[in-house]
Parts: C-alpha cells; sequence; structure tokens
C-alpha cells in the first residue's frame, strides 16, 4: 500500500476500497446519517447509501463502464454528485470531478483531453458550452425529480452491484481533476487510492476527527482541499458529513446551530467575513462547533488570535497543494499561531536552498514535497502526460522551519520584492498591515522603480467607517519593519483580487497599478 516514496508510512487505519467501507457503516450503524444536502434539505442513512451506489455503480456497468474507465462529473454540490462518486469508485472506475463554475470556458478542452468513457451532467446546469453538454448523460435528484428522460436517478434500475473483484487497489488512479483555471488553461492532476487514504489519514491526524463528528463543506469537491479535508474522513471513520453548493454568510451560523455541526472547513475570505461580524454571534451561541479550519491561502496570526476570541473555537491553518495533499498543519494537540504547523504525516517534505540541498532550521529555503501522498501524474492543458510517481516537487513557496519542527511560509518564489538587490517578502508586509486596527485585509506587491528596480506597493482593504492613509501606514510600519520595506504607494480597494482557491492574485494587482500609472504622450512632428 505504501511502497511509493522514499520511506516508510505506517497506517493508523488500514487501506480499505469504498465498497467494503460503505459494507462496514451500513453494518455497523444502518439507520445513522451520512449524508446531508443543505440546499435540498435531503439526507440518506448509511443503509440507504450502500443501496443507492451499488444501483449507481450497477446501472454504470450496464452502461458498459468498468474498472479504470474515466467517468466525468459535471456538477454544482449536491448529495446526487457524491452518491454517484461512490458509485464510480465501487466500480473500481476513475472519477473525474470538474470544476464547473470555474473552468466553463474549458470544459470542451478539459473533456477531450481527459476522453472519458461517460460524462454524467447535472440537469440542472444551465449555460454549459455545446461542446461540453454534447453526449453527456444527464442526472436529475435523487428523491423529488422531474421525471424528463435522462434524470438518471428516477429511473435508476435494481441492477446488483458489480462483484467485489473488481474493488480498487491502493495503486489504481482514482481520480482526474483540475487546478486553477482562472487566468489560463488549466493542468489536470491524476491521484491514485493510495494517496486519498494518506491525505485522508493526515486530516484526521491533524483534525482529531473520529465517527461522532458532524462536518460542514461548501466548496467544490472539484478541488483536492475538498476531497482530502472533507470526503475522504467522511469515508474514513463514518462521521456525518454535510453539505452545501457554496458558503453562504446568512445561513452558516444556522447551519452549525441546526446540524450540531462540530467541525467546519475555512479558508481566508470566510474568516475575514465572518470576522467582519462582531458582535452579532458568539461562542454561547455555537456550542457544538469546536473546531474550524483555514488553508489555500496563509492566516494572519492577527486574524487568527481575533477569530479564536470571538468565536471560541479553535482555528487551525493548514497548507496544501493539488499536486500534494497536504503539505504540513497545525494539529488540534500541536499547533502554533503565525505557522503552517509542522509537515503533514505522511508527507515526504523539506525546505532546500538553491541548490537542492536541504536548508537548516531558521533559514529560508523553497519547499519541495513528495512520496506516496502526491500526484502520481500531471496533464499538461497541451495533452502531455508526465509521470510524477518518483518526483519531486518543487513548490515555488518559500519557507522557514524552527527549531521544533513547525513551519513559516515567507512568500512566493515568483512573489519576491526585490529592492536595490534585497530580497522583500510581501507576505511579512502583509502580516504587518493585517495589524493595523483599521485594515481587514492587505497585500504588497513589488512595482517597477528606476532608482531600486522594484519599489513596495500595498494594496489596502479598509474597515467600514476608516480613512487610511500612507502617512497612518507607515507610522504603523515603523515598529515592526525597517524603512526600505514601508509602502512607497497604497491604494485603496473594496476587495483584493483572490483566484478560486481563495489565494490573492498579485499579478493582478500590480496589472491594476500599471493600468494607473499615466502614459507618455506620442510628441508631435
Amino acid at each position: 500500500m505504501t511502497t511509493r516514496g522514499r520511506r516508510r508510512h505506517d497506517l493508523s487505519l488500514p487501506f480499505a476500497p469504498v465498497a467494503a467501507l460503505l459494507d462496514r457503516y451500513a453494518e455497523r450503524h444502518p439507520a445513522k446519517t451520512a449524508l446531508v444536502d443543505l440546499d435540498q434539505g435531503v439526507a440518506i442513512d448509511y443503509g440507504g447509501l450502500r443501496r443507492l451506489a451499488d444501483r449507481v455503480a450497477g446501472a454504470l456497468a450496464e452502461l458498459g463502464i468498468g474498472k479504470g474507465d474515466r467517468v466525468a462529473l459535471l456538477s454544482d454540490e449536491c448529495l446526487e454528485k457524491l452518491v454517484l462518486w461512490l458509485g464510480i469508485w465501487r466500480l473500481g472506475a476513475i472519477v473525474c470531478p470538474l470544476n464547473v463554475e470555474m473552468n466553463a470556458a474549458h470544459l470542451g478542452g478539459l473533456l477531450a483531453q481527459i476522453a472519458p468513457g461517460l460524462t454524467l451532467r447535472n440537469e440542472a446546469l444551465q449555460g454549459l458550452p455545446s461542446d461540453a453538454a454534447r453526449g453527456a448523460l444527464r442526472f436529475g435528484r435523487w428523491r423529488g425529480g422531474t421525471g424528463e428522460d435522462g434524470a438518471f436517478f428516477d429511473g435508476l434500475p435494481d441492477a446488483p452491484p458489480p462483484p467485489a473483484a473488481v474493488a480498487c487497489r491502493g495503486d489504481d488512479i482514482a481520480a482526474i481533476f483540475c487546478t486553477s483555471g482562472t487566468t489560463s488553461k488549466p493542468k489536470c492532476v491524476v491521484f491514485d487510492h493510495r494517496a486519498y487514504w494518506l491525505s485522508g489519514l493526515s486530516t484526521i491526524d491533524m483534525l482529531g476527527l473520529t465517527a461522532e463528528d458532524r462536518t460542514l463543506e461548501y466548496r467544490s469537491f472539484g478541488w483536492n482541499s475538498a476531497q482530502i479535508l472533507s470526503l475522504m474522513p467522511w469515508l474514513q471513520t463514518g462521521l456525518t458529513l454535510h453539505v452545501a453548493r457554496r458558503f453562504s454568510q446568512s445561513r452558516f451560523f444556522d447551519w452549525i446551530r441546526g446540524h450540531g455541526i462540530t467541525f467546519a472547513a475555512g479558508v481566508p475570505t470566510v474568516v475575514n467575513m465572518l470576522l467582519d461580524e462582531p458582535g452579532v454571534v458568539t461562542a454561547d451561541d455555537l456550542p457544538s462547533l469546536r473546531l474550524m479550519t483555514c488553508s489555500t491561502a496563509p492566516l494572519s496570526p492577527d486574524q487568527w488570535r481575533r477569530f479564536e476570541e470571538m468565536y471560541g473555537v479553535t482555528l487551525l491553518q493548514l497548507y496544501g497543494m493539488s499536486e500534494a495533499g497536504w503539505i504540513c498543519g497545525n494539529r488540534t494537540y500541536r499547533r502554533r499561531m503565525g505557522t503552517v504547523g509542522p509537515p503533514a504525516k505522511h508527507q515526504e517534505f523539506e525546505i532546500v536552498g538553491p541548490d537542492g540541498a536541504p536548508c537548516p532550521p531558521g533559514v529560508e529555503g523553497e519547499v519541495a514535497v513528495g512520496g506516496p501522498q502526491t500526484c502520481i501524474a500531471t496533464i499538461s492543458p497541451d495533452g502531455a502526460w508526465e509521470d510524477r510517481t518518483h518526483a519531486r516537487t518543487r513548490t515555488g513557496d518559500l519557507a522557514v522551519m524552527d527549531a521544533d519542527g513547525f513551519v513559516r511560509v515567507t512568500g512566493r518564489t515568483k512573489d519576491l520584492i526585490i529592492r536595490g538587490g534585497v530580497n522583500i517578502a510581501p507576505l511579512e508586509i502583509d502580516n504587518v498591515l493585517m495589524r493595523h486596527p483599521g485594515i481587514v485585509e492587505a497585500a504588497a506587491v513589488g512595482v517597477p522603480d528606476p532608482i531600486y528596480g522594484e519599489e513596495v506597493v500595498c494594496f489596502v482593504v479598509a474597515r467600514r467607517g476608516r480613512t487610511i492613509t500612507l502617512a497612518d501606514i507607515r507610522e504603523h510600519c515603523a515598529a515592526d519593519l525597517p524603512d526600505f520595506k514601508w509602502p512607497k504607494e497604497v491604494i485603496l480597494v473594496e476587495d483584493l483580487p483572490r483566484s478560486d482557491r481563495g489565494k490573492i492574485r498579485r499579478d493582478a494587482l500590480r496589472r491594476i497599478w500599471e493600468d494607473a500609472q499615466p502614459r507618455e504622450r506620442p510628441g508631435r512632428a
């Protein structure tokens, strides 16, 4: 199970295929709620989940789908999407969950690149490109469907489940999904079941999840983060998973209270939105919620501290990557604000210098990862398949590890500001600015300068009712930063541009700055 990689990985839970897991929970507690769709107001217990996943697998088998075949899944987040996912894995087939909302412009090309044997399309989706919708088998709601032709669940046959012999192994391909495609055509990432299993075990180690937990996920399951934070622990422990199409600020606390949620996924944008509601809800209003996470982008220590004080909920910063699963993570039993925690339990992690040699504690370098928790291949936008089975991946993230093993991400190699030959990490400036009481969000970027090569410019989202000036910012920075790191210019914005993963797009900020510069007028003859 764990032969891929350079070191042995001892498993707290032995690998088991989906068929065995569904059988286990259906026999152990068939009436326990397995999955709740918050938008549709429907739920399914573990007994029903096994029966439905078996029927889906049987129906797909009748359509000619078998072990190793690729099935594209075009759907928003709903109960039916995850039931189909389990049915695909029940067959030993490969699920290809394409993020429709973020990759709509590229869907046709992505499907041609993946070449699925079958495409399943949620009939509620509107405006799909014709090349993506062509030939797709439509599915509707599992309960209360329209009955239209192609609704799938309404006419699901009582086909027998496939034999256990087709159950997936750890080294079988599990999924092909896409990285972010907001600015260019996305590339595809290939994961085997082993990588998913190890990432799920890393999640359980970090969060301490058990079968008694009730978790909440509102992000796309086309993202690796949602797959390894929510999907895998659900399958590995038999807890109760609640899903929503997207985050709702107005409904979030009602979800928590109404369903006794114990753990909720989080991203910096959500944390900031909840921090912007002081006094509306307190810890006394959320007795069940013990834990939230924040990943996809760094969280400042000040944000982290204020959130925990406001809601009385433990917040854990995690750090991962589409191609690598979890890289680092704070634990419920071992955490440190301002860091992304120690390396993940099953990640083969290093911080390396320019020569590729490991950096000692306290020395900044680039994060490199490898081992069986990482992807087995990537597929480039032009369709080239790159084998990553034994590769070490240089992430492009700069980090430093302290003497206790906690890792602090300091920035991206491509985002470094080089002023007068000195490297400046914008994240350091971001964190200082975030401590200003009048600032909600901030991001520093480097812009061209005729003398120093680059200068520091900061984009700031001001707190409601506050006025921020360059003089305020410089006075605030003087307490923690040398003057060469102070911003030369401050630009106030309503919000910061982010990728679909919630990461600040500093390239977009630089373009905003460039577009605002005066253009030289052509001279007259």
